[in-house]
């Protein structure tokens, strides 16, 4: 059984995709192009100096022997354009383009005219360094920038039927498999950033071609085993007396930084660049699916533990550090200094969804949802024209400008990044949300996400999903039948929920009747398994529990002992200065205090749902820096918190999601 179309109904998602396909696409098509001037912001204090323009569009003409010039910009500027152009397969989907489709078949004629006869395509080293082609491959990006685009080929084959577009991909992987694999003339080797990994995988869906997924599997195979791959290379280069740009790189260990300080199947925590981790385990997880390879999946549930249990902030952000953009050891999640890279989020998205294609578990779908709904979407500004590349859970204006281990938190979401991989990033995954909705194995259909649809399956069944989720409680399903079709139906129950929600089934053969409450021993790895030959419509009446949670962390968190976070649904909250003055870590909350759900439409640029509480603020004038202990006074105050994705949209100011607990309490 497949699926066979969806279509978006859902208010919340569609002013997002909306805003994709209307403001976010236009607007990266204009700066890829220089077309727009705008202001590109340095990561962070000790990043690469920012580039004063893309120019990606540029370099791949100059390429084509379209245009005269230089490269210019981050020797992996072509995955802009790549995943811009993925982006608009998606786009495509839900809103046919006339124009916007000629733009992105224009832009594929562009790509194989730079794209070299034996499928080679990387135009920093063609325009610059020819004679360095995967000399330097665990910094050069080039196999980076190739699977973007085999990715976006497959997509745009997919939406338009551009065979152009899917023969580019399959010559690049043919390039690539004719210099990577076991045979002794070949590199026995594999990326510095894995994404080609994944990309294969996807390649080998749509051609159907196996030798894709194992070159794919040779490289993640190939990672980690001695002789150090990237230690040959830059023994080789040495030795040969050939120096490039990022040969300064190498002059410390970053076995973790790459994740080759051992093979994956021994990989017991995940390390090093919190991207490149993700996106390798995504790989892992499509390849070891395809393959069968228990061993394989073995490691990507270890590892998927492990940042799950120890690694991971609230909103499902991941990377503790600017240093290297990574992981750094269990129970590490400071709130001020953390990074969480918005693609760091869309790359656990899409890691989450491998793993539950491998075998269907709620606890993917719940991590999917806390991403699409928080760690994601807060890397866009609600006009879908600025960004945040790191996305905190604390902000001192102060301390972004004064401190410089705090220089890559940012106050106000950027114009554009000189290293612009998140919003096309976040364009090409809100593009295909509808993707993420539903799972289908074996012969059950599981109703992943909440998201408001009208979806079709091969097998004769239609379902209907609707409600205002995740503001209102109830939400709505219609199974269709236009003959009696035996399927099961798994409706995913949120962990949250669990312990209270309601369902209701009208219609006949049903395995509950109509006001039949549910609880969480009916069931099975999160979803409720309604098994029964579906005739004519059905309606499924599904009640969840929206009332606002105070969350603690593990108490092994130092960052947030003593504190509480606030959430609603799959919602994480947060306080701004805006709303509650500055100076937020002074203000703290009681445990079990009742909130006021406000729905705003005039606050925001779309409708949400406030909360209002009465908190306690420290009032304290000291005379000395330091006093006696015990003389603290306060006084209340009300406190009101907004959605975390919302954050940074009004006035610029502080920014809290973990708030102190007003009183200790404790049990014996």
């Amino acid at each position: 059984m497949r699926k066979l179309k969806t279509s978006i109904d859902d208010q919340f998602w569609q002013n997002y995709r909306q805003l994709v396909k209307d403001e976010l696409i236009p607007y990266q098509w204009s700066v890829i192009n220089d077309e727009v001037d705008v202001k590109i912001q340095k990561e962070n204090a000790n990043a690469f100096d920012a580039v004063e323009k893309s120019h990606a569009i540029q370099n791949l003409k100059i390429a084509a022997g379209q245009a005269s010039g230089e490269f210019y910009g981050f020797w992996f500027q072509d995955s802009d354009v790549y995943k811009w152009l993925e982006a608009v397969a998606y786009a495509l989907r839900y809103s046919p383009d006339v124009q916007l489709q000629q733009n992105a078949d224009q832009l594929i004629d562009l790509i194989e005219a730079a794209q070299q006869p034996d499928g080679y395509l990387d135009t920093y080293f063609q325009l610059t360094s020819p004679e360095l082609k995967f000399k330097h491959v665990s910094f050069s990006h080039e196999l980076y920038c190739m699977g973007h685009y085999i990715e976006a080929g497959v997509a745009y084959y997919q939406t338009t039927g551009n065979q152009t577009a899917l023969d580019i991909a399959v010559k690049m992987a043919a390039c690539i498999s004719h210099h990577f694999g076991p045979e002794p003339e070949k590199l026995h080797g594999y990326p510095g950033h894995p994404e080609i990994e994944l990309a294969l995988a996807k390649l080998a869906d749509v051609t159907g071609n196996p030798q894709y997924t194992d070159l794919g599997k040779y490289m993640i195979d190939q990672r980690g085993t001695e002789p150090n791959f990237f230690e040959v290379q830059a023994k080789a280069r040495q030795n040969s007396g050939v120096q490039d740009r990022f040969d300064s790189f190498d002059n410390e260990p970053r076995a973790k930084y790459f994740q080759n300080q051992s093979p994956v199947r021994e990989m017991t925590t995940a390390e090093g660049h919190a991207v490149r981790m993700t996106y390798l385990l995504t790989g892992m997880a499509h390849v070891a699916r395809q393959t069968r390879d228990q061993s394989l999946m073995d490691a990507c549930r270890r590892l998927w533990d492990n940042i799950t249990r120890h690694r991971m902030y609230l909103t499902g952000g991941i990377g503790s550090t600017v240093s290297g953009e990574a992981f750094t050891f269990d129970d590490d999640l400071p709130n001020d200094t953390m990074y969480a890279e918005t693609c760091a989020s869309c790359a656990m998205t899409f890691f989450a969804k491998q793993m539950q294609e491998a075998a269907p578990d709620g606890q993917y779908a719940d991590l999917m949802e806390r991403e699409l709904f928080n760690g994601t979407i807060s890397g866009m500004s609600l006009d879908g024209k600025h960004f945040f590349y790191v996305n905190p859970l604390a902000v001192d204006p102060q301390a972004s400008a004064n401190d410089p281990t705090k220089s890559h938190v940012k106050v106000t979401r950027a114009d554009w990044f000189g290293c612009a991989c998140c919003p096309p990033n976040l364009a090409r995954l809100i593009a295909s949300v509808d993707e993420y909705i539903y799972t289908i194995k074996d012969d059950t259909i599981y109703l992943d996400q909440f998201i408001g649809n009208e979806s079709e399956f091969d097998n004769g069944l239609s379902l209907h999903v609707s409600g205002r989720y995740p503001w209102t409680d109830q939400i709505e399903i219609v199974v269709t039948a236009k003959q009696p079709i035996a399927t099961r139906l798994a409706i995913r129950i949120p962990t949250w929920s669990q312990q209270n929600f309601q369902v209701s089934i009208e219609g006949r053969s049903n395995p509950l009747q109509t006001g039949t409450n549910v609880s969480a021993t009916d069931l099975r790895n999160g979803y409720l398994l309604l098994d029964q030959t579906w005739s004519g419509s059905t309606k499924i009446s599904l009640k969840l529990d929206l009332s606002v949670r105070q969350t603690q962390a593990d108490p092994h968190v130092v960052a947030d002992l003593g504190k509480i976070a606030i959430e609603r649904g799959p919602l994480v909250y947060c306080l701004e200065e805006v709303d509650n003055g500055n100076h937020l870590p002074q203000l703290s909350l009681p445990l079990h205090t009742t909130f006021t759900e406000t729905f705003d439409k005039s606050s925001l640029a779309i409708p949400f749902i406030k909360l209002t509480t009465s908190g306690q603020r420290i009032t304290t004038q000291p005379q000395h820096l330091y006093e006696t202990a015990g003389l603290q006074t306060t006084t209340t105050q009300t406190v009101e918190l907004i959605p975390y994705f919302a954050w940074a949209n009004r006035a610029p100011g502080e920014m809290i999601v973990w708030v102190d607990e007003a009183t200790a309490e404790s049990t014996v």
